[in-house]
This record gives structure tokens, C-alpha cells and sequence, in this order.
């Protein structure tokens, strides 16, 4: 059986990290590398004998992920955030797929997005997926992108039939503070490319978002929830511009 290694990017994870590690103990080696949080985080990893925890300074989610990679003693590789969670279909798919003769050389994850513990059908996310089982030797975070990061595959592409648990939203607050911190790394991005923000970024961009996932997405048909999820989204894609304008001065 080729080995996976399993690879974890935290900052104050606590609430997440013992869940996600105990998630992938099918993993030959489970890797956390951790921005120096403040709460227990890697308190909690180190307390797992088959965890590795790596501190690293975060620049942005493209030189951790790679950092993260470079890390990594086996060839195929397992990247989940600290609150997606593997289900047991998904687990055998992946072992049973890694033991094949042939195989494709990355492996697009479909998500279920999940709202306070309960799904969210539709307000973008039906269609939610990211690649997260690859070889190690085919692949690399492009430096292009500083946020939704992109992985760069040499090779071939397929995608798994069980979907992967997003545990993204628990809170008001704390989805509000990661599309914010979002924001903000996208602001770099658009900075790097030259980007002047307008009256068109500020007011048609994120408008537009919220009714596209509203409307066209159909985020209308998952109630009071779809009207936060696209609220909180469209506010990202707003919080982009002043934060552009501002660093833009600097």
C-alpha cells in the first residue's frame, strides 16, 4: 500500500485540531504546520505521538501550503483544513483508489458545506470542490495566488464520488473574521497586479456577488442561512477595496 502523508495548516485550531487529527489516523504520518497560535493548538497536536508540528510564520496561504508540502516524506499527499472532515466512504475511496496501478496524479474533493452542524444546499457551495489528495512529485502551490490558492498539477486530474465536510461556519463572528482576513490577503494579490479600486469595485463587485449567489446560485432556497452565507461572502469581496486603497497609499 503506498503511504500518504497528511498535512494540516493551523492558526488557533483549538476547537478543530484534535477532531481532524483523529479524523485521518488512516494517514502514515500527519503533519501540522502552525502560525503561532495563541490558544492550545499545538498544545493539543504535540499530545498525538504520530503527529509531526512544524511553527511557521504566515506570509500568506500559498508559502504556507508549500511550506507545509515541503515537509512531507510521502509521496501522496492528503491536505485538509482544520475543519473538513473525511467521512468513512471517503476514507476507502481514497485507499482504494492510492492502491491502484494507475491512477490520476490529483484528486479533486467535492465539499459539503456545513452551517452551525447542518447542510447549506445551494447559496454557491453546491458546487464546491478543491483538489486534496495529490502526488507530491506532480504538484505545487502556484505564488500567483495569495488566498484560494491554486495547486499546480503536472499531470492528470479525476475526482473523488464521496464528498469531503466543510465545517466552515460556526459562528456569525468567526465566518465574518475569515472573510476579512480573506479580504485582506486578496487586497495583496490585486496590489501586485496593479489594481485601482473604483466606484465599480466598491459598490457593482460585491452587489453583484451577493445577487449572483442569492438569485442565480440559489441561496434564496436556503432560507435565513443563504441570506448570511451570500451577505458574508459579498461582504469579503467589498472589504477587498478599502483595504486596496489603503495599502495602496503605504
Amino acid at each position: 500500500m503506498p503511504k500518504i502523508s497528511a498535512l494540516i495548516i493551523t492558526l488557533d485550531e483549538a476547537k478543530n485540531i484534535a477532531s481532524v487529527i483523529e479524523n485521518i489516523t488512516f494517514a502514515d504520518e500527519i503533519i501540522v504546520v502552525d502560525s503561532f497560535s495563541e490558544d492550545n493548538t499545538v498544545k493539543i497536536a504535540k499530545s498525538y505521538p504520530n503527529v509531526t508540528v512544524y511553527q511557521n510564520t504566515f506570509i500568506d496561504f500559498t508559502s504556507q501550503r508549500n511550506f507545509a508540502l515541503g515537509k512531507a516524506n510521502h509521496e501522496w499527499i492528503l491536505f485538509l483544513d482544520a475543519d473538513e472532515r473525511v467521512t468513512e466512504p471517503l476514507k476507502n475511496e481514497i485507499l482504494n483508489t492510492i492502491k491502484k496501478k494507475q491512477t490520476a496524479d490529483a484528486y479533486f474533493f467535492y465539499r459539503k458545506f456545513m452551517f452551525k452542524g447542518k447542510p447549506l444546499h445551494f447559496s454557491g457551495w453546491q458546487t464546491d470542490k478543491n483538489i486534496r489528495l495529490f502526488k507530491k512529485s506532480k504538484a505545487q502551490y502556484t505564488e500567483e495566488r495569495l488566498v484560494h490558492e491554486v495547486l499546480k498539477v503536472k499531470g492528470s486530474k479525476s475526482s473523488m464520488k464521496s464528498k469531503l465536510i466543510h465545517y466552515s461556519y460556526s459562528s456569525y463572528d468567526s465566518y465574518k473574521k475569515k472573510m476579512v482576513n480573506y479580504a485582506r490577503l486578496k487586497a495583496k494579490e490585486l496590489l501586485q497586479k496593479g489594481i485601482k479600486p473604483n466606484a465599480f469595485h466598491f459598490i457593482i463587485k460585491p452587489t453583484f456577488k451577493f445577487f449572483y449567489d442569492y438569485i442565480i446560485r440559489l441561496g434564496f432556497l436556503d432560507g435565513r442561512k443563504g441570506i448570511i452565507i451570500c451577505y458574508l461572502n459579498a461582504l469579503s469581496v467589498y472589504k477587498r477595496y478599502p483595504i486596496l486603497k489603503e495599502i495602496s497609499k503605504n
